[in-house]
């Protein structure tokens, strides 16, 4: 066995470092199944940081790789929370909560225009944490969208779309704390405060998804399925791998409050939990608190204390007997198998580029950058940020990778554009993650909407992709412009552009489709 501690694979920090993400998401893309291909790129993974020996292989995939993700505590917390919350899920449906959340939607909400601004709304006030964001707006929305003949992939899309975008402009976030924690040297939280009117690709996917909404827009694959949808084929491909998801019958006499509650609590519970893991029990201010902790670990102890409550919550209501709520937790796993298995193959695949020193290959990339390039840096940054978050499907990783570095460059130099280009890196590791399909929040996503993986990735790429090249173009804007309000203003009225001419191609190949 290969002693890790003293060992250097011979490709270590070089581009072949990329290679087995890259072939996971190649593959995937090409065959549609999932899980073969990330498990090929962790395989590959293991072949070249064994130097093709096949024992050291198979000793790094499954020992330092499965093994290794799943005895993390960190993900082993990431894991319990979904469990909980899939089993909240259940025990939303059985006390009739989410039944009646559709009756008082089939009043209030009329339209498919009405349905899908509302799940966009739900998305921007769930600004905590972008897994409770997609897992609570899926199992919320997901009844009412039905309803009115949303597609799966479009609801995955809304989803996936105000998770991450919305966490990472949240100053009360996850993502806030841990964009704090990597920035050393310098006020963590005043730089994420300054980067928020320059993170762009954040910015614009918001208001894309208002455009595309209210102008009815669907273009790329998601056009199929959108006009699949309104025939009744909510799903447009065969595979349904969250079909029987659900836990039995709802309740007819539930009311809204046996859905509300939860939610209500869970919020609550949440943030309890996270600043709770960052010392603010201890003496350390909220901002603190929520700076230094630990997201994960949080997020376990406040969706186990919301589980609790709630039971409690339905036996008083009489809602559930405490037999019943019991019987959710099998529920509640069975739903989220699925997202943990993807998710479990992602974090090994991680594991794979780690092992071959990605992060050391990027840092001299960027390292290298000659000085005459200083305008171009925020667009360059975003470009580096996307790919590398869209190889390892990871956003965070992606800051710990280039937020020191960006601080490095540009601390006690230019301010101005050290906040621009932390923005721009924040910006392009959402924009990675968002389109990755080996992604947690992607695959949060897909969960949340029960949506086929691979037709919710493939339907929202060039959605996302649109957005990110206009983004690209606002940030060399901003390299010149040095302030947010310009460089918005021209992103703004080229993504307008975009649209209108989007919108006006689709209606002329629409008549010409009714002609033939």
């Amino acid at each position: 066995m290969i002693n890790a501690a003293a060992y250097t694979p011979d490709m270590y920090a070089t581009f072949w470092a990329l290679i087995p993400p890259v072939v996971a998401i190649v593959l995937a893309l090409i065959t549609k199944e999932v899980y073969s291909s990330l498990f090929i790129g962790i395989v590959i993974g293991g072949v070249f940081y064994s130097n093709f020996r096949f024992e050291e292989t198979v000793n790094h995939v499954f020992q330092d790789g499965f093994v290794g993700v799943l005895t993390d505590g960190g993900n082993m917390g990431i894991i319990i929370f979904l469990v909980i919350l899939g089993t909240m899920v259940a025990m939303m449906n059985k006390a009739g909560g989410s039944a009646a959340f559709g009756r008082w939607a089939s009043v209030h909400i009329k339209t498919r225009i009405g349905a899908q601004l509302a799940t966009l709304v739900l998305g921007v006030l769930i600004f905590i944490d972008d897994y409770f964001n997609c897992l609570t707006v899926g199992s919320v929305m997901r009844p009412v969208t039905d309803k009115h003949q949303v597609s799966r992939a479009k609801l995955a899309y809304l989803i996936d779309a105000t998770a991450a975008p919305v966490c990472i402009i949240a100053p009360v976030s996850s993502w806030a704390a841990a964009v704090t924690g990597f920035v050393k040297d310098e006020d963590g939280f005043g730089l994420f405060l300054k980067a928020i009117p320059y993170n762009y690709y954040a910015l614009f996917t918001i208001i894309a998804m208002i455009i595309l909404i209210v102008f009815k827009i669907d273009f790329g694959s998601m056009r199929i399925h959108e006009a699949n949808a309104m025939k009744g084929d909510l799903f447009t491909t065969p595979d349904r791998p969250y079909e029987n998801a659900e836990s039995g019958k709802d309740k007819s006499d539930g009311k809204v409050i046996d859905l509300v509650f939860p939610i209500v609590v869970l919020i609550i519970a949440c943030i309890i939990g996270m600043i709770y893991t960052g010392g603010f029990f201890s003496g350390a201010s909220f901002i603190e608190a929520f700076s230094n902790s630990v997201a994960s670990v949080g997020l376990m102890y406040g969706s186990f204390f919301a589980f609790a409550i709630t039971v409690i919550f339905y036996m008083i209501r009489r809602s559930m007997k405490f037999s019943e709520a019991m019987g959710c937790l099998p529920e509640g796993f069975k739903a989220m198998v699925p997202a943990i298995l993807i998710l479990t193959m992602a974090w090994t695949l991680k594991a794979m580029t780690d092992s071959l020193g990605a992060k050391e290959y990027v840092k001299a990339v960027v390292g290298g950058m000659p000085d005459s390039f200083a305008t171009f840096i925020p667009a360059i940054i975003f470009l580096i940020a996307c790919f590398l978050a869209f190889a390892t499907g990871t956003s965070w990783g992606t800051f710990g990778i280039l937020i020191p570095i960006v601080v490095n460059v540009f601390q006690g130099t230019d301010h101005t554009m050290m906040v621009i280009a932390i923005s721009a890196c924040m910006a392009g590791a959402v924009c990675g993650d968002h389109c990755s399909p080996i992604s947690d929040t992607t695959i949060m996503a897909s969960a949340g909407a029960q949506c086929n993986h691979l037709n919710h990735v493939s339907t929202q790429l060039p959605y996302a992709l649109t957005v990110a090249a206009i983004s690209c173009l606002t940030y060399i804007v901003a390299g010149f412009a040095k302030n947010p309000f310009v460089p918005f203003a021209a992103g703004l009225a080229m993504m307008c552009l975009v649209f209108y001419i989007i919108k006006r191609l689709s209606v002329k190949k629409a008549v010409r489709v009714e002609d033939i």
